[in-house]
């Protein structure tokens, strides 16, 4: 990692709007606090509704101007963002630990991803491409040209707050839209104000992108139904994702979605799989982040011939991961983002205990700190297998037969990843293929997202796919054009 040699940013907490730095006018205030320490980070004052007015009217004012500037000039403020990102390495990652909680392992692998999707991403400009379609009328010619939407509103999580608010602003500003980016307000920095400062200093036109962190119950509707946006682009719950569907489709003013959201993903150990690399990818699948990642490991199904080999791998590896201080290199779990989040995982700890699972592996929370917990003999139906559990919580449930683990793994109604272990590729990929997923690995773990693959999920895990070719159909309007040599004969 190249490590810095210009001084940090200095995050003001103020609103990033036509390329300037101004006071959120709501009348509530925010207090960004390290989930470790309780250090309070930043504080700062929300953006109000007129705040959101502003920030969509400049990206509006910006759009045409920005689409308009030459591909190639485009790509190299992208490079130019890339190069910042990789110099800025340290100040980025030591964010992401701050104010996420992520450990330094997950650090650097947000702030590596982010970074080669930039780079993967800066080419776009040039790659968009249009068609020439054979006309039905005699002397036309037809055209079909990709054009940008205009302005895309993004509303992203704290999870991965720097990638996935990225995975969305930089496509989206590439092909020649402008952003409004609302990041989640516990991540306010890693997820959006640190995000403005390096477009800024990368030298993107004042209302390319624009940052406004205020409350959900404030600003949240607005952001959505406002008439500005012609799509809104949102990670996060399925249930907020609900209703920023049906907010963005049947409103006053109608609009593209793209959601990425919840996901419940199955890994399955077949009767033919290596007992020992599925253990450890089930373990590193659902513990890396404190299993708050939307692809995270939720449930493994285990054939009935391997499960108690496999329990007695899982439960060893688990206990020995380090619990701490996210900065320290060799630790594994650091803590869940708030209190809230640390009682809804209590709560099913207790509901678990009580309803008859197998506590395989426990232990008791410090502060925001929760030890990982395996469950064994956990039901299809039982919350721990229904429900997305977003901690370091894991059920093991148990098939008979390859038909059974399908049927199993399919009993969701989220599609987002999933894994399956085998030696046998061809059963591999027909095992897969059966699996109603947006995305399927094959003796890996449920987490992946690469910048040249399509990402997005089936069912309740949301519409539409990220990154790549993918991206661009997301993020752009086919156009056609049709052009006359002469006139027609009509017939009146």
């Amino acid at each position: 990692m190249t490590i810095a040699s210009k001084p940090a940013y200095q995050i003001s907490g103020n609103q990033f709007i036509r390329g300037g730095w101004q006071g959120g006018r709501s009348q509530r205030r925010l207090t960004d606090t390290d989930p470790f320490t309780g250090q309070t980070l930043l504080e700062m004052g929300l953006a109000s509704v007129a705040d959101l007015d502003e920030a969509y009217e400049a990206a509006k004012t910006a759009q045409p101007e920005w689409s308009s500037l030459p591909a190639t000039n485009r790509a190299s403020l992208f490079e130019t963002l890339a190069g910042l990102v990789e110099t800025r390495g340290e100040e980025i990652i030591s964010w992401l630990i701050r104010e996420s909680g992520s450990t330094r392992l997950k650090a650097n692998v947000e702030w590596q991803s982010t970074l080669n999707f930039i780079r993967n991403c800066a080419s776009m400009p040039l790659q968009v491409e249009g068609r020439i379609l054979t006309s039905y009328k005699p002397g036309e010619q037809s055209f079909v040209f990709r054009e940008p939407l205009g302005v895309v509103g993004v509303i992203s999580p704290w999870n991965f707050p720097l990638y996935l608010s990225m995975r969305s602003v930089v496509p989206a500003i590439a092909l020649g839209n402008t952003v409004v980016l609302k990041p989640a307000s516990d991540t306010a920095v890693s997820g959006g104000l640190l995000i403005a400062h390096l477009f800024e200093e990368a030298g993107f036109p004042p209302g390319t992108l624009n940052v406004v962190v205020g409350a959900g119950s404030e600003i949240g509707d607005a952001f959505v139904e406002h008439s500005v946006p012609s799509l809104i682009s949102f990670t996060g719950s399925t249930e907020v994702g609900r209703n920023v569907g049906a907010i963005a489709t049947g409103g006053k003013y109608l609009k593209r979605v793209a959601l990425e959201l919840g996901g419940n993903s199955p890994l399955v150990v077949l009767d033919d799989a290596d007992v020992s690399i599925a253990a450890h990818a089930a373990v590193f699948g659902r513990f890396l982040h404190q299993g708050q990642i939307c692809m995270s490991v939720n449930r493994v199904i285990i054939d009935r011939a391997h499960y108690p080999a496999f329990v007695e791998q899982v439960v060893e590896r688990a206990r020995g991961l380090k619990v701490g201080d996210p900065n320290d290199a060799d630790t594994v779990i650091g803590p869940v983002i708030n209190q809230a989040q640390l009682q809804g995982l209590l709560r099913k700890i207790e509901n678990a205990k009580s309803s008859g699972c197998a506590s395989l592996l426990a232990g008791k929370s410090d502060g925001l700190l929760l030890p990982p917990h395996v469950f064994g003999d956990v039901g299809v139906s039982h919350e721990l297998a229904r429900e997305e559990t977003f901690g370091p919580l894991l059920p093991l449930l148990i098939a008979d037969g390859e038909a059974n683990a399908l049927q199993m793994a399919n009993a969701s109604e989220y599609g987002l990843s999933s894994a399956v272990f085998t030696r046998d590729m061809a059963r591999g990929l027909r095992f897969a293929r059966g699996i109603v997923a947006g995305m399927t690995h094959i003796n890996d773990i449920t987490v992946d997202d690469q910048p040249n693959a399509p990402f997005g999920g089936e069912k309740n895990s949301g519409l539409g796919r990220f990154n790549d070719r993918y991206a661009m159909e997301e993020f752009t309007r086919s156009h056609w054009v049709t052009w006359q040599a002469g006139g027609h004969d009509y017939p009146f």
